[in-house]
């Protein structure tokens, strides 16, 4: 039959591309980059891969959480280069639109985003598959809201296939949904933090996220609860959090009154 010798050269060396991809422990990545966070980036051999793809995931109450960190990973692997965010039109009618106003207050440059609105995830993972072999993006994103049949190990693998082709990294985005089989390099589930006290001047703390390394397919795991410089745009780690106390100025009992704790008991007593 005309072309079956053709047709079955081709998926030899497509089920050769994967299965290099699935058995490569680091050697075809185009490199790391480094979160700031030191056990973190211990942990991760140096930093996120580069050429690879990395899932988050959050419940759909911390959605803002997981953009926020998406966001910050893709500054660090970026650099300077263009973002493209493709979001499904579904995740932004439920977390809203990205704000270039809060883009811009935690260090980064809205000139350098472009987001694409998908109609549904077909379009949505057609169109990331197309944007990471492109290679002069600094990063993808991938926004897809909710369960779905469609983002399965053969889509994951074709999305991995065009960044390790272009060293271009693909961030997945799933929010309200249970993870998958994947081709992934890493996992993260990410929630929000309490952020420290900061000055009396701030109006709010720098965003503090707590993060679940779940799957890393060259090293261990991890948990870490990291702060995002706005300043430095890296992760850090922070210094004080948790039940620890934070010292704060307490006002004085005034003297011409009885102590409060003294009033309860009188009340008591009597």
């Amino acid at each position: 039959m005309p072309g079956t010798g053709s047709s079955a050269g081709k998926l030899a060396r497509l089920r050769g591309r994967i299965a290099r991809i699935e058995t490569d422990h680091g050697g075809g990545m185009s490199g790391r980059t480094a979160l700031g966070h030191g056990e973190a980036d211990a942990v991760l051999q140096g930093g996120l891969a580069q050429g690879a793809v990395h899932e988050v995931f959050a419940e759909g109450r911390h959605s803002a959480a997981a953009t926020g960190f998406i966001a910050g990973l893709s500054q660090r692997v970026g650099k300077d280069r263009p973002l493209l965010w493709v979001r499904q039109d579904f995740a932004a009618r439920e977390s809203g639109a990205l704000s270039m106003r809060g883009w811009r207050e935690i260090g980064l440059a809205p000139c350098l985003l472009v987001t694409v609105h998908a109609p549904d995830v077909e379009s949505a993972l057609r169109t990331a598959a197309d944007a990471l072999a492109c290679d002069a993006l600094g990063a993808v994103v991938i926004e897809i809201w909710g369960e779905t049949r469609l983002f399965d190990l053969v889509a994951s693998r074709r999305l991995t296939l065009a960044a390790r082709a272009s060293g271009v990294t693909g961030l997945l985005l799933r929010v309200a949904a249970s993870p998958l089989p994947s081709t992934a390099e890493t996992r993260w589930i990410v929630r929000p933090a309490r952020s420290p006290p900061g000055a009396a001047w701030q109006a709010w703390g720098a965003p503090v996220l707590e993060t679940q390394l779940v799957r890393n397919r060259h090293g261990q795991t991890g948990q870490w609860i990291m702060e995002w410089k706005c300043d430095e745009c890296l992760f850090r780690d922070v210094p004080f959090h948790g039940s620890e106390t934070h010292p704060q100025p307490v006002a004085a009992a005034a003297a011409d009154r009885p102590h409060p704790a003294r009033v309860i008991a009188l009340r008591r007593a009597g």
